[in-house]
């Protein structure tokens, strides 16, 4: 999708940015793999090093300063990424999209392709599956108590 300014239906700033971007990226990636610079198959896929996973997981713990905490904090992160990563992928892209790359609703619309409405019913609804798997996880009750 090539988007440009001007018209009537174009996208925000910030997604046409990312549109770029991605292309970019998957442009480098192909010529990378192409001039066989590198062996793709030691490559390992965004989804299964769990980075958007355990970045989302991190950010929503929060930051704590002594060992013990640091440790709890830790388990946390482990938990909250095990249950980030259980979830649908619309699920996790749409939380993604809000907390981790700080989109607006109607940019994560655009990026999703669907409505604003939409976007933000999935968005509430995913928040929702993520607090239900994070109460019925073992030990994340415990510990949001504790800290």
């Amino acid at each position: 999708m090539i988007a440009h300014f001007g018209k009537t239906e174009s996208p925000s700033p910030f997604v046409w940015l990312r549109m770029i971007v991605m292309q970019t990226l998957v442009d480098l990636h192909r010529r990378h793999l192409g001039a066989k610079m590198r062996d793709g198959g030691r490559e390992i896929a965004i989804e299964d090093a769990g980075a958007t996973s355990g970045s989302m997981a991190i950010a929503l713990v929060g930051n704590l300063t002594s060992p013990t905490q640091a440790a709890a904090r830790a388990e946390r992160v482990d938990l909250v990424r095990q249950a980030i990563e259980t979830m649908d992928t619309m699920d996790r892209e749409v939380l993604a999209l809000r907390h981790f790359e700080e989109l607006a609703n109607h940019e994560a619309a655009e990026v999703l392709g669907i409505q604003p409405k939409a976007a933000s019913i999935r968005y509430v609804r995913a928040l929702r599956r993520l607090k239900a798997i994070l109460t019925e996880l073992p030990g994340f009750q415990d510990e949001t108590r504790d800290g």
